[in-house]
């Protein structure tokens, strides 16, 4: 779920064109509804984007994991149409419209990359939308899977109040389905970071034999 974009850029080159900003968990990095103005790059932390529907139900849509960029709706200088909230405590860089033109003035291929993560974010979303379709067990075997993609291995640094957050499910629910799977040897928890034993088993859901919990 990685674009090209995020991937093949040297970021840390471009930083200096951006605005530095710490992020504590919970806090809101850019709201559905406000005006936009340029993206944001998440150097470290976790950031979940989700969307409120008109019933005020706050839909997870996507995690951004550091080396992402996101909010990039907002660079036609419209609305946002998500919002983006830290899970933990995170370092973003904020690249506005006109910083934007002097990073294509250094490395004018950025353009059509960026062209690139658009259509990447459009994929997520379709993603985001079967995902609700899923149980509860499905849906955080889908979602540690996405993350390991992006962070390249089969560890990853979350607790399970961060999972939770991330999924949208009670703490006792995510408990719940993790211990099964940890008794069963498909994964381990160590230091605040779950490491997959037996990814086959998470990506093909009908191979794992027991029941899915519900919230």
């Amino acid at each position: 779920m990685v674009s090209p974009f995020e991937t093949d850029v040297k970021w840390e080159s471009f930083l200096k064109y951006g605005t530095r900003q710490f992020c504590k968990g919970k806090t809101i990095i850019y709201k559905q509804g406000t005006m936009g103005e340029g993206f944001y790059y998440l150097h470290k932390g976790l950031v979940k984007i989700i969307s409120t529907t008109a019933k005020g139900n706050d839909r997870l849509l996507n995690i951004v994991v550091p080396g992402q960029i996101m909010g990039v709706q907002s660079m036609d200088r419209h609305t946002h149409f998500t919002t983006a909230v830290a899970v933990k405590n995170s370092v973003v860089y904020h690249f506005s419209c006109a910083q934007f033109q002097e990073m294509l003035k250094a490395q004018p291929e950025l353009l059509s990359l960026f062209t690139q993560t658009v259509s990447q974010k459009l994929r997520i979303l379709l993603f985001a939308i079967n995902m609700k379709a899923l149980t509860s067990e499905e849906q955080i075997a889908s979602l540690l899977l996405n993350l390991c993609d992006d962070f390249k291995n089969y560890e990853v640094p979350l607790t399970q109040q961060d999972l939770a957050d991330c999924a949208g499910l009670t703490r006792i629910t995510v408990y719940k389905i993790l211990k099964q799977w940890k008794e069963s040897g498909i994964i381990e928890i160590k230091n605040r970071t779950f490491v997959i034993q037996k990814p086959e088993l998470l990506r093909y859901p009908y191979r794992y034999t027991q029941t899915a919990l519900t919230v």
